[in-house]
C-alpha cells in the first residue's frame, strides 16, 4: 500500500513533468527565442538593399553575418532552429502603407548547427570563436538530451508502475533534476552567445532586440521539473524510511 501523501506527491510530480515538457517542446519547435524590431523603412534605395538581403537569407548560402543583419532589419526572430523575418505579403514592398506582414522562416539544419562562428561573423579569416562556436552547440544539443531524460524518466516510471513498485523513484526524481539543469543550461547558453553575437555585430541604429516568449517557456519548465523533482526524491526517502521502520518494528 501507498500512503496518500506519497500518491498526491507523485501525481503532482507527473502533472508538473508533464507541463513542463510540453513547454520545453513548444519553447524548442518554435523561433520565437530573441526578436527584434526595426524602423519603418523610407527610400527606393533602402526597399531594393532590403530585397536583396532577403532574397539571400532565403535562396543564398548560409552565412552569419547575412543572415543576422536581415534579422536586424526585418523584424527578426530567432530560435533554437529557425530564423525568420517579416516581409511585405505582395509586391512592390512598402509601397501600401497598410500592407500586409507575413513571417518566412528558414530553419538550421543539422550541419549548419555545427558550423563554426568566427570572431568577425563572414570574415573566415577572423579565426573561429570557440566560445560562441560551443556556446551555440550547447544550445541545441542540450534540450534535446533534457527532453530525453524525461522520456528515459517516464518509460522508468511506467515499469515501476507496472511493477507496483516504489524503488525506482529517487532515480527518477534525479532524471528530472538532471533535465532541469540541462534546460536552465540552455537558456543561459543562448542569451551568452546572444550577447557575444551583439558584441562582433552591432545593432543598426533604432533597432531593439529583446527575448521572446519561446525562451520564456524554456526558462518556465526548468524550475518545474525540479519540483517534480524535489516531490519524487522526497516521495522516495520518506517512503523507504517509513519501509524500513515497519520492517523493524515487525522484526522487533
Amino acid at each position: 500500500m501507498v500512503d496518500n501523501r506519497y500518491a498526491t506527491a507523485l501525481v503532482i510530480a507527473c502533472v508538473l513533468s508533464i507541463l513542463a515538457t510540453v513547454y520545453l517542446s513548444v519553447a524548442v519547435g518554435t523561433q520565437h527565442w530573441y526578436q527584434y524590431s526595426s524602423p519603418t523603412v523610407r527610400g527606393e534605395g533602402n526597399i531594393s538593399d532590403l530585397r536583396s538581403l532577403y532574397e539571400e537569407f532565403m535562396d543564398g548560402e548560409f552565412d552569419e553575418k547575412t543572415y543576422s543583419d536581415t534579422l536586424f532589419r526585418l523584424n527578426g526572430t530567432v530560435g533554437l532552429w529557425w530564423r525568420c523575418v517579416l516581409v511585405p505579403a505582395n509586391a512592390p514592398w512598402y509601397k501600401d502603407p497598410d500592407v500586409k506582414m507575413v513571417l518566412e522562416c528558414r530553419s538550421f539544419s543539422l550541419p549548419q548547427q555545427f558550423t563554426p562562428k568566427y570572431k568577425e561573423p563572414g570574415n573566415h579569416n577572423s579565426g573561429e570563436d570557440m566560445l560562441r562556436t560551443y556556446l551555440w552547440r550547447c544550445q541545441f544539443l542540450l534540450p534535446l538530451v533534457s527532453l530525453g531524460l524525461v522520456v528515459l524518466a517516464g518509460l522508468t516510471g511506467l515499469c515501476a508502475c507496472l511493477c507496483r513498485s516504489l524503488t525506482p523513484t529517487l532515480g527518477i526524481g534525479v532524471l528530472h533534476l538532471l533535465a532541469g539543469l540541462c534546460t536552465l543550461a540552455t537558456v543561459c547558453c543562448y542569451l551568452a552567445g546572444m550577447d557575444l553575437l551583439h558584441r562582433v555585430s552591432m545593432l543598426p541604429d533604432k533597432v531593439d532586440g529583446s527575448l521572446g516568449w519561446s525562451l520564456y517557456l524554456a526558462l518556465i519548465s526548468s524550475p518545474l521539473h525540479m519540483m517534480a523533482a524535489a516531490l519524487l526524491v522526497w516521495a522516495a526517502r520518506s517512503h523507504s524510511q517509513n519501509y524500513y521502520r515497519m520492517t523493524a518494528y515487525r522484526v522487533a
